[in-house]
């Protein structure tokens, strides 16, 4: 006897559909599994064989082919473990095959029958709102899937459960989301002492999606500026949030609600390329895509490898990153704010007015040049955050806080929206040319500046973008010549 059990693969952040096709037919007991699954799914046999049995369920003693369809895609993930169960059970009779119509499933079962989580829940419920089917998952995956609008999605928590479901023996149980998770609460930038300069700077990447550069000795208050920096920026609307989301879902992170909080990514100096760009077999997404619609922090940042630095210049131009495998090439989204940090030598007591540097011209340029001159060129933002000493910490006033900062920003970004669409730091080509009006006096400082420092035309083009996005914190219609000159001071030569 066939049946057949919806399910699905994911394939980058899509839920590709497949069929699991179970026959079993007369014959000497055999187990079949075809439809080029990868290991995880090969040894779901042993784990469907003893959740049947310890759940009082008979395993065919018979021929049983299993069949994976389309046959030339790749399978991988322990979630094919439930369908394969409902279909040896349909074929057997126990489950009526009509019971199946309509729906997808997805689980991995533990050997005593009980239903576990499974990863990309999110995708797994788009996949099913698009080919209009109901969704059975374990009951921790179906309240993430639930976060997804329009698809009904079932909960079970054990096979037993699930086969009473389309039995009729119990009314199947709607899973709903979960409360949201609270949110952090918001690291205040009252807590950084001093340092103004530096928090102006945060306060115009937040405004107008800037990327930033920070160089200063050891204990200057870096990594303290950008865990704040997420604070600033806008909340996520219901599509960013699903986007995010998804991304998350489709990396293994279980979510308790969908992510209204622009995610913060700092993954450590030696995350290999594949963690950083993205990679695998079946590429997965990688730092920069789990950075989408939030901030990339890179510490210590010459520290990191040069093939995965020179990898950001794709994301950070396109805000796409493309993954090509011999098996599969796939696109992920990667629009984030880069904000790196950095020492100013290899001792990183360069500058420092109390502590002498031990490092030779030599050694400082060769650190300096282990970031390449076009991936510097993309930093709109390059500041000094130099250490304060003990004495000026104490004096240092406590400054404004987060909140009033991030109203600032909020105005600023709503008058971008409002007269272009989209952030300054998005601008490109002739929108930034209609969008950035200057004075005759601003022109004239830019002009002298970009001949003096040598300005390649993509620095030009990121000054603009700046200078209009201080003119925005501002609330000023046109960029004038103190809005050049601030944008100038944040163009720091290493």
């Amino acid at each position: 006897m066939l049946a057949q059990v919806r399910s699905y693969t994911l394939f980058g952040l899509d839920a590709v559909p497949v069929t699991v096709e179970v026959d079993v037919s007369p014959g000497l007991p055999s187990y079949a599994l075809v439809g080029l699954p990868d290991k995880a799914v090969e040894e779901s046999r042993e784990r469907v064989r003893a959740a049947l049995k310890n759940a009082g369920f008979p395993y065919p003693q018979a021929r049983v082919v299993v069949n994976l369809a389309p046959a030339e895609l790749r399978k991988e993930g322990s979630h094919f473990d439930l369908p394969i169960a409902l279909g040896l059970l349909a074929a057997q009779g126990v489950v009526p095959l009509e019971s199946l119509s309509g729906l997808a499933v997805a689980g991995e079962l533990g050997l005593d029958g009980a239903l576990r989580p499974v990863p990309g829940a999110v995708n797994l419920a788009l996949g099913a709102l698009a080919e209009g089917k109901k969704l059975l998952l374990p009951m921790e995956s179906a309240k993430e899937a639930a976060l997804v609008e329009g698809v009904e999605v079932w909960g079970a928590e054990s096979l037993l459960q699930a086969v009473a479901y389309l039995k009729g023996e119990e009314t199947p149980q709607r899973a709903e989301p979960e409360d949201p998770a609270v949110l952090l609460e918001a690291l205040d930038l009252r807590d950084v002492k001093g340092q103004a300069k530096a928090k102006r700077a945060l306060e115009i990447a937040a405004a107008g999606y800037h990327h930033l550069l920070m160089v200063g000795s050891p204990g200057s208050g870096k990594t303290m500026l950008a865990r704040r920096l997420p604070f600033l920026l806008p909340p996520l609307s219901q599509e960013a949030a699903l986007e995010v989301s998804r991304i998350h879902s489709a990396a293994g992170q279980a979510l308790k609600g969908l992510l209204r909080t622009p995610p913060f990514r700092a993954p450590h100096h030696t995350v290999s390329y594949a963690g950083l760009i993205g990679g695998g077999a079946i590429p997965k997404p990688g730092e920069v895509s789990l950075a989408h619609r939030g901030v990339l922090f890179l510490d210590e940042f010459p520290e990191f490898s040069r093939d995965a630095l020179e990898a950001l210049r794709q994301p950070l131009e396109d805000g796409v990153v493309t993954v090509a495998r011999a098996k599969a090439s796939l696109t992920f989204p990667a629009r984030f704010l880069l904000v790196a940090a950095m020492n100013p030598c290899p001792c990183g007591w360069y500058g420092d007015p109390e502590r002498a540097c031990t490092c030779t011209p030599a050694s400082r340029q060769r650190y300096v040049g282990k970031i390449s001159g076009p991936l510097l060129d993309r930093f709109d933002l390059v500041v000094e955050v130099p250490r304060l000493t003990p004495a000026e910490l104490a004096r240092a006033p406590e400054g404004e806080s987060t909140e009033v900062v991030r109203e600032r920003v909020l105005r600023a970004r709503e008058r971008m929206l409002a007269r272009q669409g989209r952030p300054n730091g998005e601008l490109a080509g002739k929108a930034l040319r209609e969008h950035v009006r200057l004075t005759p006096g601003a022109e004239a400082l830019l002009q002298a500046a970009a001949k003096k420092m040598l300005l390649s035309a993509r620095s030009y083009d990121r000054l603009l973008r700046v200078a209009r996005t201080v003119a925005d914190l501002m609330a000023s219609e046109r960029v004038e010549e103190t809005h050049v000159a601030e944008a100038l001071s944040y163009r720091k030569t290493l």
